[in-house]
C-alpha cells in the first residue's frame, strides 16, 4: 500500500483530516475522531483488554487531572516544565464582581489551582496502591484503561497530539515478578503488531519521566535496559514512531511512594503503555486512509469486517 503514502508527517495529517478520520478543533494537536477512526480506536482498545485477561489485573480508573504536587513528587515538573498543563481558574472572590459587571471587556483574574492535567496514565496508581499498605505475596497488577493524558507540545504532526489516550498497565512486586511481566507484554505486543502488519521493531530507549535528575540518566537507563519502545516506520518510511513502551523503574517509584512488598522490601515497578491514537494513525499510514483497501487479515484481527466492506 505504498503508492498512497505521503513522505512527511504534515502531509499525513492532511490526508487524515481530508478523509474525516481526524477532526480539527482550531488548535494544533487537539483533534476529534471521525466514525471510522473511532471504530478502529475502539477495536484496538478492546483487543488490548482481551490480552490483559491472562494477568487478571485489578481494574482502576483515574480522572485526567492529578494534584500538582504529584507531578512534583515524581520529578515530572522539574524535568518537563514545558510540557506541564497546570489548571487555572477564576478566583472565587472574583465571581460576584464578574456577574455584576456590565463591562464584558473587564479583565479577569485567574489563579493557579492545586490541579494539573495528567501527563502519564500511571502516575496516580502509585500513591493509591501505597496507601493500602504492603503488597500481597504475588504483587499487584493494574489495568488503568485508556486514560486521557495531556502534554503541552502543539504541532501539526499527527503523532504529537496535545491530548491523547494511553492504554496503560502497571506491575508492582519483586524485581523478578516485574521483569518477567514486562517481557511477556513485549512478546504479546510483537504478536499484535505482526498481525497488524505494521513492521514494528523493538528498540532500547530512555525514560526521564521520573526523578529530578532523570534527564541525566539516559546512558545508565540504556545500559540497564530500563525502557524499550515498539517503533514503526511512518510517513513514507522516513521516520520512526514509538507506538508503545515497556518501562522498568527499578525501585524508584517504590522508594518515592513507600511501596513495599509483603517481606518489607521496597517494591519494584514497571508499566506498559500503548498510544492508542498513534497505533490507529500507524494503521492508516501503513494500509491507507480508505479502509476498504485494507488487508483482509488485518480487518479480521480487529473485527472490522463491517467497516472494511
Amino acid at each position: 500500500m505504498s503508492d498512497w503514502r505521503t513522505n512527511d508527517r504534515n502531509g499525513l495529517m492532511e490526508k487524515l483530516v481530508t478523509y474525516g478520520h481526524l477532526i480539527p478543533s482550531g488548535e494544533r494537536g487537539v483533534y476529534g475522531r471521525g466514525s471510522i477512526c473511532e471504530a478502529i480506536y475502539s477495536r484496538v482498545d478492546a483487543l488490548l483488554t482481551h490480552l490483559t485477561l491472562e494477568d487478571e489485573p485489578e481494574i482502576l480508573r483515574f480522572p485526567p487531572v492529578v494534584p500538582r504536587r504529584l507531578l512534583d513528587k515524581v520529578g515530572y515538573t522539574w524535568n518537563f516544565p514545558d510540557l506541564c498543563g497546570a489548571i487555572v481558574s477564576i478566583k472565587p472572590d472574583e465571581t460576584q464582581r464578574i456577574k455584576s459587571s456590565l463591562d464584558e471587556g473587564a479583565s479577569l483574574v485567574f489563579e493557579q489551582t492545586s490541579l494539573a492535567l495528567l501527563p502519564a496514565a500511571c502516575f496516580p496508581a502509585y500513591p493509591a496502591i501505597a496507601a493500602r499498605g504492603a503488597l500481597a505475596i504475588g504483587g499487584s497488577t493494574l489495568d488503568l484503561g485508556a486514560t486521557c493524558v495531556y502534554r503541552n507540545e502543539p504541532s501539526d504532526d499527527p503523532a504529537r497530539l496535545q491530548v491523547f489516550h494511553q492504554r496503560e498497565l502497571v506491575r508492582m512486586g519483586s524485581e523478578t515478578q516485574v521483569l518477567s511481566w514486562r517481557e511477556r507484554w513485549m512478546e504479546r505486543a510483537a504478536v499484535i503488531y505482526d498481525q497488524f502488519q505494521l513492521n514494528a521493531t523493538f528498540a532500547v530507549a530512555t525514560d526521564p519521566f521520573f526523578g529530578r535528575g532523570g534527564l541525566l540518566l539516559a546512558r545508565n537507563q540504556r545500559d540497564a535496559l530500563m525502557k524499550y519502545e515498539a517503533v514503526v516506520p511512518i510517513a513514507g518510511k522516513i521516520s520512526d514512531l514509538a507506538i508503545s513502551s515497556f518501562n522498568y523503574h527499578r525501585d524508584q517509584m517504590g522508594k518515592t511512594f513507600g511501596l513495599n512488598c509483603v517481606d518489607g522490601s521496597v517494591a519494584h515497578t514497571a508499566c506498559v503503555g500503548f498510544g492508542l491514537e498513534r497505533i490507529v494513525i500507524s494503521l492508516f499510514d501503513r494500509h491507507g486512509c480508505d479502509v476498504r483497501g485494507w488487508p483482509v487479515n488485518v480487518c479480521r484481527v480487529l473485527n472490522l469486517e463491517g467497516v472494511c466492506a
